[in-house]
């Protein structure tokens, strides 16, 4: 069965070779100019991937993220404008999986594309990408993160992530107790370098800490070493 893909852009032109583009690469594509339609698509089709432009008429990008975000849990790729920090952060913040900046290029879509779906919860464990031998559940005192099944928990409370940040918080915890810096990180989980700029894990990591009930101001469960990176704490999880 083909990978089904929502491209939600109201420019047709691009809409049209974009889809076109994805369509040859074996992905069933379909399309919607209009946010406030976008929004009921998405919860009604549930595609496995959505990719949402910012500027739309009606119910901008943003306002649909936040709209489904909580009862979809597919993939959300957020296209922003070039080099808008402002667009880029706040489409992580409101739960978008990944963002790629405009114009877009058609083969760093389709591997970002191809990158976000091998993380996606269909993922079965044990399958492309696992690490031979690795865990697959880790338990720091309330704390249990198991990725057979892609489930959170503190205490009696699950707790629902997208599937970007359940691969950083995963990430995280299969290192408690070390450092990892925002380069580790970045060619871990999207294969690319931290240029310096890229402050998409600095927002996962700020939602991460609020779902957890980490204290933002004195964070203990995930911490920041200043100039070296984050750090996930064995303790702190009572």
């Amino acid at each position: 069965m083909k990978t089904r893909i929502l491209l939600v852009e109201d420019d047709a032109r691009l809409a049209d070779l974009t889809a076109e583009y994805l369509r040859k690469n074996d992905f069933e594509v379909s399309t919607e100019p209009q946010g406030a339609r976008a929004e009921t698509r998405i919860l009604d089709e549930r595609p496995d991937l959505v990719i949402l432009d910012v500027m739309l008429p009606g119910k901008d990008g943003f306002e649909v993220c936040r709209a489904v975000r909580a009862h979809y849990a597919g993939v959300i790729l957020m296209l922003t404008a070039r080099d808008e920090d402002f667009d880029q952060i706040l489409g992580l913040e409101l739960g978008a999986d990944d963002y790629i900046a405009k114009p877009v290029q058609p083969r760093l879509l389709l591997a970002r594309i191809k990158a976000l779906l091998r993380r996606a919860p269909a993922t079965p464990a044990g399958g492309e990408g696992s690490d031979a031998g690795a865990p697959v559940e880790l338990t720091f005192g309330r704390f249990r993160i198991s990725q057979a099944t892609r489930s959170t928990s503190l205490g009696d409370d699950r707790i629902d992530l997208t599937t970007a940040e359940f691969d950083l918080l995963w990430l995280l915890a299969r290192h408690a107790g070390s450092i990892l810096s925002r380069d580790d990180l970045l060619q871990e989980l999207r294969g690319i370098g931290f240029d310096g700029l890229d402050r998409s894990i600095d927002a996962r990591i700020s939602r991460l800490r609020r779902k957890l009930g980490d204290d933002p101001e004195n964070p203990t469960r995930i911490k920041t070493v200043r100039g070296k990176g984050y750090l996930f704490s064995k303790h702190d999880w009572q």
